[in-house]
């Protein structure tokens, strides 16, 4: 048995299979999946019903991207229960008008809607009613912020974007956050700076390795990095694979931990 750890899909669902391929992933086998699993490549439908019935063997985690897509389904039922014209939620053609409805209330009101535009994608190319959007939307949202195993003869945690026990690191940093779930899927650089578990290990995604500027940047290779005061390995696996066309670099990575060996997939 093996286990391995995914994160930021993103809507590349074909170079997701083909990464089980290599690996050889079987029933035997465990995979964990970090978040991130639409938005920006091209088969976040795809992604979406893949989510809805997966294997047994597979642990699903909660990224950024998934609570905002959660969000958005929200805003659209908060206008649905206000909006004086009668629509009918498992209508493509009504929750095509809601959608335009929610998103002129939003510009309104200054707040952001749809940012990556995938709901209006699924809306109006998919033909997907506010019934679906519900569905993937409370799928999306039964999914853990963390997983915890032991790794390597170490205690590890699989996290979205970064690991804190409590934010009290963060008191004399400048860095704000409501709470630790929020840190949980948000942290950038400052999940290595003042996250962490002594003497274990930290396996994330969130910040592309192709960013330049960024901590964790290794041109689209995966990044490790050893806390010599915490004694603490950290993994950034989100290699930017859903950024590939912009960036030749970018390309999907899979972390196996038991002798923590590192495969990739370009799209």
């Amino acid at each position: 048995m093996s286990t391995y750890v995914m994160s930021d899909i993103h809507g590349c669902f074909d170079t997701f299979q083909s990464m089980l391929k290599q690996i050889g992933f079987s029933d035997q086998d465990q995979l964990i999946l970090a978040g991130d699993y639409i938005d920006r490549g091209p088969q976040s439908d795809v992604m979406l019903s893949w989510l809805l019935d997966p294997p047994e063997n597979v642990v699903l985690l909660r990224g950024n991207h998934d609570e905002e897509f959660a969000a958005n389904v929200d805003m659209m039922d908060f206008v649905l229960k206000n909006s004086p014209r009668p629509l009918d939620p498992a209508s493509a053609k009504d929750t095509r008008a809601l959608y335009l409805i929610t998103a002129a209330f939003c510009k309104e009101q200054g707040s952001l809607f749809d940012y990556y535009k995938t709901m209006g994608w699924l809306v109006s190319r998919r033909d997907a009613a506010l019934t679906d959007l519900r569905l993937w939307a409370k799928a999306l949202r039964s999914f853990d912020f963390l997983y915890r195993t032991r790794a390597a003869g170490r205690e590890c945690v699989i996290v979205h974007a970064g690991y804190i026990d409590n934010l009290n690191a963060l008191k004399a940093s400048g860095l704000y956050y409501n709470d630790v779930r929020e840190f949980y899927i948000y942290a950038r650089d400052e999940g290595y700076r003042y996250g962490g578990i002594p003497g274990g290990m930290v396996i994330s995604g969130h910040t592309p390795t192709i960013a330049e500027g960024r901590m964790t940047f290794t041109n689209g290779k995966v990044f490790r990095y050893h806390d010599p005061v915490k004694d603490c390995v950290f993994y950034d696996i989100d290699c930017g694979c859903c950024f590939h066309r912009q960036d030749p670099q970018g390309r999907l990575a899979a972390l196996r931990l038991e002798d923590e060996k590192i495969f990739y997939v370009t799209p």
